[in-house]
C-alpha cells in the first residue's frame, strides 16, 4: 500500500496537537493564594480527621514508608499539618478512569525519622499526594520517599 502525503500530514498534526496539549496542561497558572486556600482546606479536613492515607497492596511505597521508619499516624498527621504552601510542587490530573475531572495536589516535605530497622535518624524527602474531593474529604493517595527530587513551584 502506498503512502500519500496527506497521511504524513495527518500523523504530523495529531502529534503536534498531543505535544501542545501535553505543554499547556505542564504550563501551571497558579496563584499563591489558592494552594494556601487549598492547603487551609485540607489541613481542616485533616484536624477533624476527615481524611485517610492509602495504605493498600496498590500503594506499597507508602506501606513501606511506615515500616522502614519509626512513624505512626499521629506523625504523619503532623507532618500533613505542617505543610505551607513553600511545599507545593504541582498539579496533577487523575488518570484513574471516570476521575479524569479530578486535580490532585502534590507537596514536598523533609522531615526527620528515626529508622526502624537501626539507630539512626534521617532525613526524608516526603511525596505526598493529596485528592481533596468535593464534600471535603481528603485522600492521602501518596506519602512516601520521593523516588526523585521535586521542583517547588514558590521555591
Amino acid at each position: 500500500m502506498k503512502k500519500s502525503h496527506h497521511d504524513d500530514n495527518v500523523v504530523i498534526g495529531i502529534i503536534k496537537k498531543h505535544i501542545i496539549d501535553f505543554a499547556e496542561d505542564k504550563v501551571l497558572n497558579i496563584d499563591k493564594k489558592d494552594i494556601e486556600q487549598y492547603l487551609f482546606d485540607v489541613k481542616k479536613a485533616v484536624e477533624k480527621d476527615n481524611y485517610r492515607i492509602d495504605r493498600n497492596s496498590r500503594r506499597q511505597d507508602n506501606l513501606n514508608l511506615f515500616w522502614d521508619y519509626v512513624i505512626d499516624e499521629a506523625k504523619a498527621k503532623e507532618i500533613i499539618l505542617s505543610l505551607t504552601v513553600m511545599d507545593f510542587s504541582d498539579i496533577l490530573k487523575n488518570e484513574h478512569k471516570g476521575y479524569e475531572h479530578e486535580n490532585l495536589y502534590v507537596f514536598g516535605k523533609d522531615v526527620i525519622l528515626l529508622e526502624r530497622d537501626g539507630t539512626e535518624e534521617k532525613t526524608v524527602s516526603l511525596y505526598i499526594k493529596f485528592n481533596k474531593l468535593e464534600n471535603c474529604f481528603v485522600i492521602v493517595i501518596s506519602f512516601h520517599e520521593q523516588k526523585y527530587p521535586l521542583t517547588y513551584y514558590f521555591r
